[in-house]
């Protein structure tokens, strides 16, 4: 029992430590964000790696999400004959919930595993102890452009992602399963109201600050060896999809 608690209390403790260490990381990054950016060059790389190396996956990910919640929703408002409601439906959990929550998982698991992959190898192969020893700040060159990336890219991918999820639903609903497309439109119209969609992008901003964040500490603090760098890459990825879903359940409280 006594071993027990020891351990309970040791994860405890590292659990709180890295947990001030991101926080810590997060605070060095919006400071330096304030001063002068990276070069364009360098930003240009990590928006493509965020931005247009994703698209493949969000938008897959969104439009068979739409599709299967169509289904989901007409099966059971069929029963009350309100099937109209679908795009409503649709709508508001696309870009409520769905559409920032799974950008986020997806992103974590794509580009915040490569960040982690790639700090991590910088670290156990000194590189970024040659950059401190330049006078260089790792921080400001290497964890920025990819805080920005992230930040400023993940609420344009859960757009596409809100946009092309509606799209498959309608054409399931609509043009499959013959719901009438003047009602269909007119209640997603009518519940997607505008903050349903503008706590969705701020959800998405926050995720992927949070993306960023952690991906990058859990690489900068790499154990050595190959084994170092793969579980601080698989223990970057765990640590954001966990913080997304407990993030988001506190924006929703806060939010709504």
């Amino acid at each position: 029992m006594e071993a027990v608690l020891t351990g309970l209390g040791r994860t405890s403790i590292d659990l709180v430590r890295q947990l001030g260490g991101y926080a810590r990381l997060a605070g060095r990054a919006v400071t330096a964000s304030f001063g002068r950016w990276p070069r364009r060059r360098v930003l240009l790389e990590q928006a493509i790696r965020v931005g247009n190396e994703s698209l493949p996956v969000v938008l897959t990910t969104g439009i068979f999400t739409g599709m299967v919640l169509a289904v989901q929703s007409y099966s059971q408002f069929k029963r009350v004959e309100l099937q109209s409601l679908v795009g409503a439906v649709v709508g508001l959990s696309m870009t409520r919930e769905l559409g920032p929550v799974l950008t986020g998982l997806m992103l974590a698991g794509r580009v915040g595993a490569a960040m982690a992959a790639e700090l991590g190898t910088m670290k156990v192969t000194e590189q970024i102890d040659a950059l401190e020893a330049m006078a260089t700040d790792p921080v400001r060159y290497l964890v920025l452009p990819r805080f920005l990336a992230c930040l400023l890219l993940t609420p344009l991918l859960t757009a596409l992602v809100d946009v092309i999820g509606c799209l498959g639903a309608y054409f399931v609903t609509v043009d499959i399963l013959g719901v009438d497309r003047h009602f269909y439109i007119q209640n997603a119209l009518e519940w997607v109201f505008p903050w349903a969609i503008i706590s969705g992008l701020l959800k998405a901003a926050v995720f992927g600050g949070i993306i960023a964040v952690v991906c990058c500490y859990k690489g900068l603090h790499a154990e050595a060896g190959a084994e170092g760098v793969g579980k601080a890459t698989t223990q970057a990825v765990v640590a954001s999809c966990i913080l997304i879903l407990l993030s988001d359940f506190m924006l929703t409280v806060l939010m709504y």
